[in-house]
């Protein structure tokens, strides 16, 4: 039950070219997670730096949050399926992410934040991804586009499947965020029973499935097996066919490759080393 024209063969279907797990991690005051990218079988999947899914039902995985901290050269994104996460910085800005908002925050030149649950107990899930900065805007200044439940739009990819529409475009819908310079796509596509879809991805563009629920089959008749809490990165294609046998949920993102050379220290991300040493003597000085 394709969803797309039929033109759209096999041959353009993106292959999976590795499937790799997500190990465990903590990070912020104590949050045990499960890192998907920025391992050490997975560095980074250039334009992406790192993936995070959080999910617990145990307070003491997540309580302590993550008290203030810096960040400079590139963007964080978190989604919530579950919980409540309050935010706030250094500028004086907050918020309040609960199931099914988005946090699209353009670090830029350098912010310092928190995020922080707010819950005492119950369901704590959802994702963290960081996604590079080109050269030329690694110091613009720091800005948030955030996005309720009800500003996230949904369209029928398929019999029985629904995609939230995140950023870029499916079907007609284009998502809320906006203004990103490696013009990501973020869908958070959700089959009940059986399924058959294909997806139309960018030409160029690196493209990753990760299914959170359920497990999947990408790739079209020959496809591979991806299980739930795996990552498939994606070769080239204009296309993503998926299938599942019952319930599965999987994101599937995709944002144009930089090819700029990383430099990495912990919450900066620049282009060289003498970049890094100056934005820690920047936030050292306060001038965040």
């Amino acid at each position: 039950m394709p969803c797309y024209p039929d033109q759209m063969t096999l041959a353009e279907h993106r292959g999976v070219t590795t499937v790799l797990s997500g190990v465990p991690a903590t990070d912020g005051a104590g949050v045990r997670m499960t890192r998907v990218i920025a391992t050490p079988e997975l560095d980074h999947f250039d334009p992406f730096l790192l993936l995070d899914e959080f999910r617990s039902d145990d307070p003491d995985d997540y309580i302590a949050g993550f008290p203030d901290h810096p960040h400079r050269g590139f963007e964080t994104v978190t989604y919530m399926l579950a919980g409540s996460m309050k935010h706030g910085d250094n500028k004086g800005n907050t918020g309040l992410l609960g199931p099914g908002s988005v946090q699209w925050m353009t670090a830029g030149r350098g912010i310092v934040h928190s995020e922080m649950p707010q819950q005492k107990d119950g369901l704590m899930w959802g994702f963290q991804l960081w996604v590079n900065l080109p050269a030329g805007q690694k110091m613009v200044e720091p800005r948030y586009q955030d996005i309720a439940a009800s500003d996230v739009p949904e369209t029928n990819i398929g019999e029985n499947v629904v995609a939230r529409v995140i950023a870029g475009e499916l079907n007609g819908v284009n998502g809320p965020v906006s203004g990103v310079a490696t013009e990501p796509f973020y869908f958070d596509v959700r089959c009940e029973g059986p399924a058959d879809v294909k997806l139309p991805t960018p030409e160029g563009h690196s493209v990753f499935a990760y299914p959170y629920e359920g497990d999947i089959s990408v790739g079209g008749e020959e496809g591979a097996t991806v299980r739930r809490g795996e990552i498939a990165l994606l070769g080239p294609g204009t296309s993503v066919a998926v299938t599942s046998d019952k319930d599965a949920s999987f994101i599937l993102v995709g944002g144009k490759p930089l090819n700029e050379p990383i430099a990495r220290y912990g919450p900066f991300v620049m282009n060289t080393a003498d970049e890094i040493r100056q934005a820690i003597m920047d936030f050292q000085a306060g001038r965040f």
